[in-house]
């Protein structure tokens, strides 16, 4: 038991183990691995909500932090704020649309790229990208269904045999196989032993 018990105390005596440090090298603890995760996790939500403190903010980030939250809620409120409106007033809101009608379109053009901006100008891109691609798409279907046809044309009906046009005696000799010099001549050779 003396020999059994001093073995036990180096691997495991003095408040240590040394089957399990010497597993963490190779392979992390996942108990401290969710310890660090968690304590990652925490450390992000504090720096996130450090952000969103107001003790010590000016009054103009206070007045920017309100300016920024404007505009998504005054769009979606006034898109709804005219369908109520074409509804309730139609002829008040024919005549607004004509005014609409009037705006040049440079200054359309001017509006989109200020909104594309705000809400994304690469999702905008990306939305006209994919647009043009199924235009070039559609635009190329009667090329491709040309090309189909003709290469459906040079399909041959039988495998290794020329388009005969309906000749009897022509599609006979395309059907009968040609002469292999080489194997005409392995053949004799093997038929015929050699001379010494």
């Amino acid at each position: 038991m003396g020999l059994i018990g001093g073995l036990l105390n180096i691997v495991f005596g003095n408040d240590r183990n040394v089957v399990k440090e010497t597993v963490e090298v190779f392979r992390a603890n996942a108990e401290e691995g969710a310890a660090r995760a968690q304590e990652l996790r925490l450390q992000a939500l504090n720096q996130h909500g450090r952000e969103f403190e107001s003790a010590n903010d000016s009054a103009f980030n206070r007045l920017m932090d309100g300016v920024n939250r404007i505009p998504r809620p005054a769009l979606a409120l006034g898109t709804l704020g005219l369908f109520l409106a074409a509804m309730v007033d139609p002829i008040w809101f024919a005549a607004r649309m004509q005014g609409i009608a009037l705006v040049p379109e440079p200054l359309w053009w001017l509006l989109g790229v200020v909104v594309s901006f705000y809400f994304g100008a690469r999702h905008q891109v990306k939305s006209q990208q994919f647009q043009q691609s199924i235009a070039k798409s559609v635009a190329l279907a009667p090329k491709v269904v040309e090309n189909i046809g003709m290469l459906q044309s040079l399909r041959a009906t039988t495998p290794g045999s020329a388009d005969t046009a309906g000749d009897v005696r022509l599609k006979t000799l395309a059907l009968q196989p040609d002469g292999n010099a080489a194997l005409e001549e392995w053949q004799s050779a093997v038929k015929t032993p050699a001379t010494k």
